[in-house]
C-alpha cells in the first residue's frame, strides 16, 4: 500500500492537536499539527511510543521529569510511563505508537 500524507484528512484528537494517522499492522504514526499553547494532560498507556520535533519547541514531561524540545529531538516513551505535554510555539510532530492506537482509528 502507498499512501501520501496530503491525502489523508486530519482529525483534532484533543484540541489543538490536529493528527493524520497511519496504521499499520503493529504500529500506528501521528503526524501531528500542534496549536501554540495545546496541551496533552498527564496520561499513560500500554503503548510503546517514540516522539519526533520535527519543527517548533514543546514541552514535555515523562515520569515527572519536564524538558524542553526542538526540531530534531526524539523522545523514547515506555508502555504505561505517565507523560504530558505543551506546545510552546506551533509544533510539528511525529509520533510512532507500538501497537496499533485502536482508539485513533
Amino acid at each position: 500500500m502507498t499512501l501520501n500524507l496530503s491525502n489523508i484528512d486530519p482529525k483534532e484528537i484533543m484540541p489543538g492537536y490536529l493528527a493524520k494517522m497511519v496504521h499499520g499492522k503493529n504500529m500506528s504514526l501521528a503526524f501531528w499539527d500542534v496549536k501554540k499553547g495545546a496541551e496533552v494532560p498527564v496520561h499513560s498507556h500500554m503503548h510503546e511510543q517514540i516522539m519526533h520535533v520535527v519543527e517548533g519547541t514543546f514541552e514535555f514531561t515523562l515520569d515527572g521529569e519536564t524538558k524542553i524540545y526542538e526540531a530534531g529531538d526524539l523522545v523514547i516513551i515506555p508502555s504505561f510511563a505517565t507523560h504530558s505535554g505543551k506546545a510552546l510555539t506551533a509544533c510539528k510532530l511525529l509520533d510512532v505508537f507500538s501497537p496499533v492506537r485502536e482508539e485513533y482509528k
